[in-house]
């Protein structure tokens, strides 16, 4: 019986934090760069249960009766929400009409074979928290003319330097290099990791590495191969209407282990205050 109620109160915490992830990806679906996150959701060990009973038979020299184990099966004991996993997949590129946003387009990324993984791409940041990566193209000019995130942190070029801008009137070609009056000022540099769910993920889209190492450069890497577009932003990789669905999904399963231990409630009821007074 108790047992019951760890299990119905375990499935209602997992689907409790599974309905707050799918709420912060709705929440987020307008947000350019924006990587969806992902719930793996598993069982706790199962216990496996067993009738012993005598089998009357007494053995001759010690006169012990031996016993008889008959399995009965196994019995779940919960599930819990893992972890959280960011979807790398590439946001829908619109345009913006903004001279100052830059969408980076992921063309090809390799595979990994051993975890069959596909690789991620992030403009690099310089924060007061050390160096973050995000897909947020939607850049800005500052008060200094530096180029910056929807953050205010600087976009660092291939020489892991801010980029400063005399006005908005600049061009960025496909392969990050920045131009004012035809005269190359910088190039955007851009990470690549080959195991892109060790980064963690923090507010704002923003992406740290765990060792605190940076990224390496994603220019002379034959293999991976992206480009940018000026005027044009990724948007949110989220998918609305799916999400919805696995909220109400996960919104079901919440009350169908709440009604679940309701049950378990009356029954106790019943046996404290009637049973037991027999």
């Amino acid at each position: 019986m108790f047992r019951g109620f760890y299990t119905a109160s375990s499935g209602m915490i997992a689907q409790q934090r599974r309905t707050e992830m799918l709420s912060n990806n709705i929440a987020n679906a307008n947000t350019p760069g924006y990587k969806a996150d992902q719930s793996t959701v598993r069982s706790f060990p199962n216990m496996l249960l067993s009738s012993i009973q005598k089998s009357g038979n007494a053995t001759v020299k010690n006169n012990f009766n031996t016993l008889n184990t008959n399995v009965i099966g196994t019995v779940g004991t919960g599930v819990y929400m893992q972890e959280t996993i960011p979807d790398f997949s590439q946001g829908q590129i619109t345009e913006s009409g903004l001279n100052t946003d830059v969408a980076l387009v992921a063309e090809n990324l390799p595979v990994r074979p051993d975890t069959n993984e596909e690789g991620a791409i992030f403009f690099r940041l310089k924060t007061e928290s050390g160096e973050a990566y995000t897909r947020n193209g939607n850049f800005t000019l500052d008060s200094q003319g530096a180029l910056v995130s929807s953050t205010g942190d600087y976009v660092l070029s291939t020489d892991g330097n801010p980029i400063f801008l005399q006005s908005d009137n600049f061009q960025v070609t496909e392969d990050g290099r920045v131009k004012e009056n035809n005269v190359q000022i910088a190039q955007i540099d851009v990470a690549y990791t080959d195991t892109p769910n060790t980064l963690k993920k923090q507010d704002n889209g923003l992406f740290y590495t765990d060792n605190g190492q940076a990224l390496a450069s994603a220019y002379g890497n034959e293999d991976v191969v992206f480009a940018m577009q000026q005027g044009y932003v990724e948007q949110s990789n989220v998918d609305a209407a799916s999400t919805m669905t696995e909220m109400m999904t996960a919104y079901r399963s919440f009350e169908a282990n709440q009604k679940m231990l309701q049950a378990y409630d009356r029954s106790m009821d019943k046996a404290v205050n009637e049973i037991g007074k027999v």
